[in-house]
Parts: structure tokens; sequence; C-alpha cells
């Protein structure tokens, strides 16, 4: 990235100061979904009606309709102020309806604990597309990603752009309040000394289990569970138990377990082969690392299988 006044990016906000006021909220999509392939009504037990929600006064027990609920602000004990909605909506701050850009940073300096929800973002009319293309593709050639402001359901919100085709990526990002330091949930792992063979051998593992990630690949096997349950109940048939695993109560060792690890995607790697080729001896038996290199002060690890290897010239 540039410094200084010859900066793209600093020469157009210097220039064309409007065009950091993006586009209005009404092309801001929300990219995301929370849609569930089962979903649940609640019923009573005895009769199988559906039940409705209502809200009670907490003193008078009395059910109270829509048209008498409001927002109370609690300023003492049992104690409200009432704020109502059109009260809410004449807010208006220069971020309600627009996109405010404050500054452009590198990608890199966001901690991807600050991401949130994914929106797509495009220009809301013609007249301002010149203006989004510019500011995207400056964007795009400084490798670059711009923080605004937004509000977004009445919530001020932190608005990280960056460019994703012909449009924006935007992505709202939680506040400092919002998450928490890890110092709290770490300082009680110790800080061990691990046996290089140890090291070794866990390499070995990421080097046959490496790959690429394809989202199509995961699949909620939970709500998968819940889908067989429910279809079982409609034929009449018993739903499936499975087992709860039990937690190893014993001391394990974990060369032992990393062993077995590397025996076990040997086997698989062994059974994908064609027939009547033979696996080779490194594919199954588990790998001893190499004595350190005297010559060269350094602990190499033992050769990976073929496809380990092939995995590692692909990188």
């Amino acid at each position: 990235m540039r410094h200084g006044p010859t900066s793209q990016l600093e020469r157009l906000s210097q220039a064309f100061p409007r065009l950091l006021r993006c586009q209005p909220l009404s092309r801001l999509q929300l990219a995301s979904s929370t849609s569930s392939r089962v979903s649940f009504n609640t019923v009573n037990r005895k009769t199988g009606n559906k039940l409705k929600r209502q809200f009670v006064d907490a003193e008078t027990a009395d059910v109270v309709e829509n048209e008498d609920q409001a927002k109370g602000y609690p300023i003492a004990k049992d104690s409200y102020l009432l704020v109502d909605d059109d009260e809410l909506d004449k807010i208006q701050i220069e971020s309600t309806h627009t996109i405010d850009i404050d500054k452009f940073v590198p990608r890199a300096e966001i901690d991807p604990r600050y991401y949130d929800a994914p929106y797509y973002s495009a220009p809301s009319e013609r007249v301002g597309e010149e203006a989004f293309a510019i500011i995207r593709d400056a964007m795009r050639d400084e490798k670059v990603v711009g923080l605004g402001r937004v509000v977004i359901a009445r919530r001020g919100r932190i608005m990280m752009l960056e460019p994703l085709g012909k449009g924006l990526l935007g992505t709202a990002l939680r506040h400092g309040s919002e998450v928490r330091g890890e110092d709290s949930y770490f300082e009680d792992i110790p800080d061990l000394q691990l046996p290089q063979e140890m090291k070794d051998l866990a390499h070995v593992i990421i080097e046959r289990k490496a790959g690429h990630f394809r989202p199509e690949e995961f699949n909620d096997r939970y709500e998968d569970a819940v889908v067989e349950l429910v279809r079982a109940k409609q034929a009449g048939m018993p739903a499936k138990v499975t087992e709860r695993p039990s937690r190893p109560t014993n001391v394990v060792s974990i060369m032992d377990a990393l062993r077995k690890s590397i025996a076990v995607e040997a086997a698989k790697s062994a059974a994908a082969k064609p027939k009547g080729e033979p696996a080779l001896a490194e594919d199954i038996a588990s790998p001893k690392p190499k004595a350190p290199s005297k010559a060269k002060g350094k602990v190499t690890a033992a050769a990976p299988a073929p496809a380990a290897q092939k995995a590692r010239k692909a990188k």
C-alpha cells in the first residue's frame, strides 16, 4: 500500500468527498441465511393444538394487547420511562440511510473475532454507479478495505466494505466492548516442552489430511438426525437410538494415539488404491521420525506417503 498525498484513495477522498457517502440501505442485502429444514411449533401436549404467546401484566395478570404495549426504560425499581416507536423513528443520524466510510485500512489488521454478519452492497441508482465503481476498484488496487458506520435495525454498526466481483461485500463488525479477551480463558493452559517425535507425528497427520475448504462438504449432522427422527415418527417407525459416546476414563498415551491415527489414515489410503496396485510399506507402517541431523542441527520428519508428497507439491 502506498502512503502520502499521491495515494489514489487520498486523492479521491480530497477531490470527491461525497463519493465516500455510499448507497442507501435499500441495497444492503444480508448474505447469510438462518433458514432451517426443521422448525417446531409449541403445542398443547394434551390437545395437540398450537399455542400462542401473550404478554401478561406482571402485577394485575391481565393480558396486554399489542396496541397497549410500549418500550420502557428502567429508571428505578418497578419504574419505567415510556419511549414510543415514533420517537425512536425520529432519531436521524447521517449513517441511518447511508454508509459513511471513515477510513481505509489493510484487511489483515481486523481481527476475525470482530466479524459478525455478511451483507451484499450495490449502488442504489444509476447516478451512483460511477462513484460506486471508482471506490470499489480503488480499494481493490490498493488492497484495503473501507471502515464505515451504518444503522441497522435501530443499532449503530461498524461496517467493513471490500470488493467482491462487481459489487462490495459488507461485513458488520462487533464493537470493542462485545469481544472478550482470551487471557482469562487460556491462563490455565500450561507451557509444555513437547518431544520432537510427537511433533513430527502430528505434522505427518496434518499433511495426510490436508485439503481445501469446500462448504458443501460440511453438513449439519444434528439437523440430519432430527429430519430422520421426524420421518421415522411419520412412518410409525420407532426412533433410531444413537448411543452417546462415553468419555474415556483411562489415561491414553499421546504418542500411541498419534501412531494409531496415522495407521487409520494409512489403511484408508490403502483401501482407496485401485485393485491390483500393492500398498506401499510406508502407507501402512507408522512413520518414525529421523534422528536429528548433526550437520545442520535440525530434526527431519519421516518421509510422508506419496499422497502427502503430492499435497505438499501442490502447495
